[in-house]
């Protein structure tokens, strides 16, 4: 017998309904998940992620999570250096926007080649480019070639994510999925806290290269650690056929990139074009991300189409203030660098710590329930973060607001992708995984972009406006929050 508590591939029938689905985001947003028996090997329930049979591939898996976070990480740290070796100055902001842009391309693709033909293939091929662009970037002798390494880090990095989702849909039981979550959650946040300081010392005993090119000789042991686990219960992650391919969402997706793209660029034009190019590559990349969402999703329909959004809004909240946090320090309270930093740690340390404990609040609070305690501390924290820019008051005050700020977005985080593939039929996960991480980066991007305008508009220290812009993003999520309940459901 199958192992009930295993999701399992849909039966021919509803795959055909599902593969429908997938090419048409209403459907995908409103079918109901599939468990019907298959053959094969099935993975038995088990105490947690961490214990037989889970270990290797939740160990494989947390580690390919913690590189990309690394690499994502160090670069902030060695990027002057690098602009200043490959005389890239005039392109040390677009070697940031790239990969942000590449990374919606990269899901999308992921996401449709992951329904078609299971999470394997796209994992391998995403992990192999990612080992591509290290070597690319590791290797570079000018601007443009690092920029070009950067594009496949972004592209692979954020296409990795999605058949990892989808393997957690399908391989684990649901009581298990907010755990590993949450240590995908830590798997991000750990580096955040070591891997600025890592990447330093690399580049001081090295070279800036070998930050790139020491993290090939950690990715292939990592693939190779989750590779046998998976394909012991291929079974349990094959895909249908009978999914097509979707050229027009490549289209879509490469659209809404291109637009991001020119919102993080807009603030280097001068008034008033930097707010026309600004609100038109907004509205754009609204319009063209639409194809790639949930339908319902900008109109927070109940369910599926609210979880995404609110994870679009929190995100916005969440990341477009937190750049302005160390610089809030440096620039007002004379902090060094590194003890500015340090705010960011103090988040990093209550995100890991948060996500702990909502997996194991799974089964006596509800993904909802969780979602409006987590917007609700979110707002506090962030409102408290604006009164101290705003009045100067004590920065140890804005260091345990961000803390709260972490704590909230750790207990919340997990829980989106949990709801999500709750809510997805087999034949969907993937695009449903992908549009998650697609409306996350969306949602940073444009906010992190509103607030470098306003940052260039009222010049530097005023820091009380940008926090106020987050805070009114962050009400907005407060607000919508009790809309990811699905319709006739009381969790």
């Amino acid at each position: 017998m199958t192992d009930p508590s295993v999701p399992t591939p849909a039966t021919d029938h509803e795959a055909a309904s599902g593969a429908a689905g997938a090419s048409t985001p209403a459907a995908e947003a409103s079918a109901a998940p599939t468990s019907t028996p298959a053959s094969g090997p099935t993975l038995r329930p088990a105490p947690g992620p961490l214990s037989m049979p889970y270990r290797w591939l939740s160990i494989g898996m947390f580690s390919l999570i913690f590189l990309a976070a690394f690499e994502a990480m160090a670069v902030t740290t060695i990027m002057p250096l690098v602009a200043e070796q490959l005389d890239g100055a005039a392109l040390f902001a677009l070697a940031f926007a790239v990969p942000l842009a590449a990374g919606i391309i990269g899901m999308v693709i992921a996401g449709n080649w992951t329904d078609r033909s299971g999470p394997i293939p796209s994992l391998l091929v995403s992990a192999a480019l990612f080992v591509v662009g290290l070597v690319i970037a590791g290797t570079a002798v000018n601007m443009e070639v690092f920029i070009v390494g950067r594009f496949l880090h972004g592209l692979s990095g954020a296409a990795v994510i999605v058949p990892l989702y989808v393997i957690v849909g399908r391989v684990y039981p649901e009581r298990l999925r907010a755990r590993v979550f949450a240590g995908f959650a830590a798997a991000w946040v750990i580096p955040s806290i070591v891997g600025p300081a890592l990447a330093g010392m690399v580049a001081e005993a090295l070279s800036w290269h070998w930050v790139f090119l020491g993290v090939i000789v950690l990715v292939v042991p990592a693939a190779a650690m989750m590779l046998p686990p998976v394909l012991r219960v291929r079974e349990q992650v094959r895909g249908d056929p009978a999914v097509q391919w979707s050229i027009s969402r490549v289209g879509w997706s490469t659209l809404t990139a291109t637009a991001a793209l020119s919102v993080s660029l807009s603030k280097e034009l001068d008034d008033p074009w930097r707010w026309v190019v600004a609100v038109a590559a907004i509205a754009l990349a609204a319009w063209a991300a639409r194809p790639l969402l949930p339908r319902g999703a900008f109109r927070v329909a109940r369910g599926m189409p609210a979880t995404v959004m609110l994870k679009l809004i929190v995100a916005g909240a969440f990341f477009g203030s937190e750049i302005y946090l160390p610089y809030l320090f440096i620039e007002r309270y004379d902090f060094s660098p590194s003890l500015a930093g340090a705010v960011l740690t103090g988040a990093g340390v209550s995100w890991a710590a948060a996500s702990w404990l909502q997996g194991r609040l799974v089964e006596r609070v509800s993904n909802t329930r969780v979602i409006v305690i987590g917007t609700t501390a979110l707002v506090i924290a962030l409102t408290i973060v604006f009164v101290v820019a705003l009045f100067t008051l004590a920065p140890a005050i804005a260091f345990v607001a961000w803390t709260l700020a972490g704590g909230a977005m750790g207990f919340m985080y997990p829980r989106f992708s949990v709801a999500v593939l709750s809510l997805s039929p087999v034949s969907a996960q993937g695009f449903n995984s992908a549009a998650l991480t697609i409306a996350e980066s969306l949602g940073a991007a444009i906010a992190l972009a509103v607030t470098a305008l306003v940052s260039t508009a009222l010049g530097t220290g005023m820091f009380a406006a940008d926090f106020a812009v987050t805070v009114a993003i962050a009400l907005v999520a407060v607000l919508l929050a009790a809309r990811v309940r699905p319709v006739g459901s009381r969790g």
